[in-house]
């Protein structure tokens, strides 16, 4: 558990955060919320123990650890991507050399009754058992695992890190976090750069994580799925409920209206009461109850209203020019990286007034289609642009590719003409920019202003096609909405790359889904896609849980087979013990026996008959100790070969 307790933060004077408390269960599922700028990173950071808070503390059982991922990893790795992810086993890594060293020296060992040799074989077996307790014998199965459920592919496991980009590289981090298994896990935004089949691996991982985990996100159907606890930072302060995301704002909503209910009557009741104060203040026989009334008045506790930050963007994209039917047609269209190919003969038309999602793992040639439509990418085959097509474009990166020692006013006035320039204030205002805030060079943006900015550019001239390729990451839960009817009221067409299941349900007609350098297209929403491919993939998904039963069966074969080698060598140790001390005991009766030879071949040494009667007794017992023995030996030493040549 977690405690939070008291934390302050502040910039420029303002309180991102004032006197912030609460816990962290041993298995919550808590989704951390609220505008962009309100302080969710900063809070982050500050439990991560990579920042530190105005005042207050927090505070956590020794020896609990916390794995966290935040928006943006740089890594200098220059391992390859199994390798880099393998380094989350440093425990078991440790252990597998400690196992090594501690058999070497065994083998090289013979004082096998000595208690540096027992104590040696009570370490072996005290690392083995802690190895064996971690899964250590599983750990490259385990890596392998994770990093192909985050979209990896085995050919790529062989690939440096440092070739990667930075959404590959997050996915990299993301897999050693899940991998080292800590006890608080807390993720910024994981999504962002996650396609659809990668977020519900995902989903699946944290709703079974042993441990806690608190979530940045602005995916509502994620964090619908897999938190059950949601905090929201807004104006400084935090409001926690046992519940997820979409349950929490209708439970908030309701709390509201109480809480304003409950105002409305106090202020009615408050009003009264100073009524009656100020009509019988004066009047003597009335004394005693406007005392009774004023009394009342300072005792009551006054309902205060929440603050509720109600601030959003708001904006409509002009209306479209009339286009020709067809606005997008390919045909044969082919695109090759090198000798990679990406897309392969694709055939395909998308009419006016269509609205396209285009879904797909990461590297399937969603953004690549996006960049040949807009006219960015050269290609092979045929693509089409229809007559009086205008596009407007959001690049993935788009909020990057900004000019950061501009303003906010010189990004979006620079690009204005004709009618739109008197209207640069108001479109900046409609998202947000007013003020002083037009001033500020957009390298000092966050990643959520950023995109604000990027989308406000889209309204400088009226288009009739527009491609969106990934447009919600970095907005908040308003903006999303926001920007999803807007798009819901433009009268074009739309082609939108997007992972972000609740905003894409309801937004779009059709879906293209792209897989092995292909793409197919289905009737709906991201939702109708899901259940059409979840159909069709039933006997795929029951060989894959046929095979991933075979895998299961493998790695306890493994585990079988390691127990029985470790048993089978702690026997033939044994064995090899107990013929050693035979031969040992052997050795003494045969040399005590030469001196019993010679004593008895001294005539002195047996006078009398009685004296050598004894002799010869304790002579011939001397001789079956040493026939036990070496019957002993014989059986044990054929024992200790048996168990040597076992397989």
């Amino acid at each position: 558990m977690i405690s939070v307790s008291n934390l302050s933060v502040h910039f420029t004077g303002d309180y991102l955060f004032d006197n912030v408390s609460f816990l962290i269960g041993d298995r919550d599922r808590i989704g951390l919320v609220g505008k962009n700028g309100a302080g969710k990173t900063t809070l982050m950071r500050i439990i991560a123990g990579e920042m530190a808070s105005e005042t207050g503390v927090v505070a956590s059982p020794s020896g609990s650890s916390i794995g966290y991922l935040p928006q943006q990893v740089d890594t200098s790795s220059r391992r390859n991507v199994l390798d880099e992810a393998m380094t989350a086993f440093t425990e078991a890594q440790s252990l597998h050399e400690t196992i090594e060293k501690l058999t070497n020296k065994l083998a090289e060992r013979t004082d096998y009754e000595s208690d540096s040799y027992n104590n040696l074989i009570n370490r072996l077996h005290d690392a083995t058992d802690r190895f064996h307790m971690i899964g250590g014998n599983t750990i490259q199965e385990d890596a392998e695992k994770v990093l192909k459920g985050l979209g990896f592919d085995t050919a790529e496991f062989q690939r440096p890190v440092s070739t990667l980009s930075g959404g590959w590289q997050m996915r990299v981090e993301l897999a050693k976090i899940l991998l080292r298994s800590p006890d608080v896990v807390l993720l910024d935004e994981p999504t962002n750069h996650l396609d659809i089949e990668s977020i519900q691996w995902l989903e699946e991982f944290l709703i079974n994580y042993r441990g806690a985990v608190m979530i940045v996100s602005h995916d509502r159907a994620f964090l619908d799925n897999v938190t059950t606890r949601t905090i929201e930072i807004m104006l400084g302060r935090i409001y926690d409920f046992k519940a997820g995301y979409s349950e929490y704002v209708e439970l908030r909503r309701e709390q509201l209206e109480l809480q304003k209910a409950a105002y409305d009557n106090q202020q009615q009741q408050i009003a009264q009461i100073d009524r009656f104060v100020e009509r019988f203040r004066y009047k003597s026989t009335k004394a005693r109850q406007v005392q009774s009334r004023i009394k009342m008045l300072d005792k009551m506790d006054k309902i205060e209203l929440d603050e509720v930050d109600s601030s959003a963007i708001h904006f409509r994209f002009p209306p479209a020019p009339r286009s020709g039917r067809v606005v997008v047609e390919a045909s044969s269209l082919t695109k090759r990286f090198g000798d990679k190919l990406v897309l392969s003969k694709l055939e395909f038309a998308i009419e006016q007034g269509d609205f396209v999602a285009f879904v797909g793992r990461n590297g399937e040639g969603k953004t690549t289609l996006a960049k040949i439509i807009t006219g960015n990418l050269q290609y092979e085959g045929q693509c089409k642009i229809g007559h009086n097509v205008v596009i407007g474009y959001y690049a993935q990166n788009q909020a990057e590719m900004l000019d950061q020692e501009k303003t906010v006013f010189q990004t979006i006035d620079d690009v204005a003409v004709g009618d739109m320039r008197p209207k640069v204030r108001n479109i900046l205002g409609s998202f947000l920019f007013g003020g002083d805030a037009i001033d500020k060079k957009v390298k000092v943006l966050s990643g959520g202003e950023k995109a604000r900015l990027a989308i406000a550019q889209l309204l400088l001239k009226p288009v009739n096609l527009l491609v969106l390729d990934e447009p919600t990451n970095h907005l908040d839960m308003v903006s999303k909405d926001i920007l999803k009817n807007a798009l819901l009221r433009f009268d074009g067409t739309l082609i939108i790359v997007s992972h972000d299941r609740d905003f894409l349900q309801g937004l779009t007609d059709k879906v293209f889904e792209f897989r092995n350098h292909e793409i197919k297209p289905y009737l709906g929403d991201v939702y109708a896609f899901l259940e059409a491919r979840k159909l069709q993939s039933l006997s795929e998904l029951e060989r894959k849980k046929l095979t991933r039963l075979q895998e299961e069966q493998a790695i306890n074969d493994k585990k079988l087979n390691y127990e029985r080698r470790k048993q089978q060598e702690r026997e033939v140790r044994k064995a090899a013990s107990v013929v050693k001390k035979l031969e040992e005991e052997i050795n003494s009766l045969e040399a005590e026996i030469v001196l019993w030879d010679a004593r008895l071949n001294d005539p002195a040494s047996h006078t009398d008959s009685a004296t050598s009667a004894g002799l010869f007794r304790d002579y011939n017992k001397l001789k079956e100790s040493l026939d036990q023995k070496v019957e002993q030996w014989s059986v044990a030493h054929e024992e200790m070969e048996k168990l040597q040549n076992e397989d």
